[in-house]
């Protein structure tokens, strides 16, 4: 069964989170509050992580997952980012922005793009998940919790809890989350695409 560890949004309390982080470290999945949704978040060096945030959304390899990343320093030490793609990430971290970019050799080949040799990658603007992964000390692999077969995202720490109690080691509740998605960008090509508008707005970053 999973656990529930409620935190304070501004505050979490770290003895909380340090537990949530063991249960990462024994392989575990945890549901925790971002600035978009809830999401489900694995550890980068567990070898089944992948396929287990695949299998419990229902997602097949060509999906990105994302990396979620406490800063501009570890977001370089993961992807391939030149000048011009720096300054657009330094506009736009910390915040509700998914950058699609090369991996580097660090992304272990079972989490990147099987073809494209992509990654998702964001820096959320939410304390929960920023001092989660203080403790963690290295990124989080995420996906968007979606139930599969259905449309949006759950935001309730306790109906995640009910569902997933047998999937998920645990749920760390930070309160409701926004439910809007990140905005997804594409700098892999000659020019920024905007793949999806969600409530990051492209025009902040000069983009339209």
């Amino acid at each position: 069964m999973s656990q529930l560890f409620v935190v304070h949004p501004e505050n979490p309390q770290p003895r909380a989170l340090a537990q949530a982080a063991e249960l990462l470290a024994k392989g575990g999945l945890l549901a925790i509050p971002t600035d978009s949704s809830y999401a489900v978040v694995a550890r980068l060096d567990d070898k089944s992580a992948a396929d287990n945030l695949r299998r419990l959304r229902g997602l097949d390899d060509r999906h990105h997952l994302t990396l979620l990343c406490r800063d501009l320093a570890e977001i370089s030490h993961f992807a391939k980012v030149d000048n011009p793609q720096y300054r657009l990430l330094k506009m736009a971290t910390p915040g509700p922005w998914t950058f699609i970019l090369e991996a580097t050799k660090e992304v272990p080949r079972r989490v990147s793009h099987p073809s494209r040799k992509t990654i998702g990658i964001r820096v959320p603007d939410q304390k929960v998940a920023l001092a989660l992964m203080e403790q963690v000390g290295s990124p989080l692999i995420s996906t968007t919790l979606i139930p599969d077969g259905e449309d949006e995202p759950l935001n309730d720490a306790q109906e995640i809890l009910d569902r997933y109690a047998h999937q998920l080691a645990a749920v760390v509740d930070g309160g409701p989350c926004p439910l809007q998605a990140t905005t997804v960008i594409d700098l892999t090509g000659p020019t920024p695409e905007v793949q999806r508008r969600g409530s990051g707005d492209p025009a902040t970053l000069g983009l339209s």
